[in-house]
């Protein structure tokens, strides 16, 4: 590890990659496990279709507007844009295109468009694991100056969605593919329609669910503990909770670095079968614990990421 006073700096390759070999080797009956889930198109266009009907029918009064968005919407909209992870894997159909163009359908609850923009940076986000300008799921260094303390930590974890979506726009700027540009014409063809028809009221809910499920939602958990360094020499973290199986095991996170080509609903199936690889590594059993660990434990901040030294 190298030291510069800020982020963990590292010169070794990311870790999945030795892994992965060596997991092949000894357990080679795990490639019975890639390919894609059958059921995954059915559950994700379920959740869709949920959100879009709750959204007809949210009350117009506060309190009851409130319950519904952070019971109901937040949670629906976290399953979604797990989905579109999973989709982002192409693991609901063997065409790539045909992953794409449910994405897109599963996007429209989501209001801002971002499927297939994700898709190709969370890519990335994989092969490029730890690159200080490639890999957007890091935070920035004015990020982990600004936001810091509990107060700052807050905020940025509250925000986090916009985050997310700037951050590759100054740091890592690309060319919008065709399905970038039909995800965009789709999603503003969709939300005016809605808007014509329906009012704004189901418009706001939504928007709103998306901002309350990647902020401080208990499934929002998942985004500190996947890559927040929180045992010195491990990079990467699993969650074994039961919230799990709301959002297609994205908790076997270790597992899922491993192998991205496994479905989520086979990944329990490969940590049983490779149980020796992943039974020394740190592991979280609660999300919100992570959550709260994450805003008042002072050793923990933006900074405590694996960045590759170039």
């Amino acid at each position: 590890m190298v030291n510069k006073g800020d982020f963990i700096w590292q010169e070794d390759r990311e870790p999945h990659f030795q892994r992965r070999k060596e997991i092949l080797r000894d357990v080679p009956e795990v490639k019975q496990l890639f390919g894609i889930d059958p059921w995954l198109k059915y559950k994700v266009l379920l959740v869709s279709f949920l959100q879009l009907a709750v959204s007809f029918f949210v009350p117009d009064n506060f309190l009851g507007f409130v319950l519904v968005l952070f019971l109901v919407g937040a949670t629906l909209v976290h399953i979604l844009v797990l989905a579109i992870h999973e989709l982002s894997h192409n693991l609901a159909f063997h065409s790539e295109a045909k992953n794409n163009v449910l994405a897109l359908i599963t996007n429209f609850p989501l209001v801002f468009p971002f499927a297939m923009a994700f898709k190709a940076y969370h890519l990335e986000h994989h092969w490029k694991q730890g690159d200080n300008k490639k890999d957007t799921d890091l935070p920035t260094r004015l990020e982990a100056k600004l936001f810091r303390g509990f107060v700052g930590k807050f905020v940025w974890m509250f925000f986090q969605i916009l985050f997310y979506a700037l951050r590759p726009l100054m740091i890592y700027p690309r060319k919008p593919d065709k399905w970038e540009v039909f995800n965009i014409v789709s999603q503003v063809v969709f939300v005016s329609l809605y808007i014509y028809f329906f009012g704004w009221l189901g418009v706001i809910y939504m928007a709103l669910s998306v901002v309350l499920a990647t902020g401080l939602h208990p499934l929002a958990g998942h985004f500190v503990s996947e890559h927040y360094v929180t045992k010195p020499g491990q990079e990467t973290y699993s969650y074994y909770g039961p919230l799990n199986k709301l959002v297609f095991n994205v908790g076997y996170h270790n597992e899922h670095h491993d192998f991205p080509n496994i479905p989520g609903s086979k990944l329990p199936e490969l940590r049983k079968i490779a149980d020796k690889h992943y039974s020394d590594l740190h592991s979280y059993q609660s999300w919100t614990k992570v959550i709260i660990d994450f805003l008042t434990k002072k050793e923990v901040g933006l900074n405590s990421r694996v960045k590759r030294v170039n």
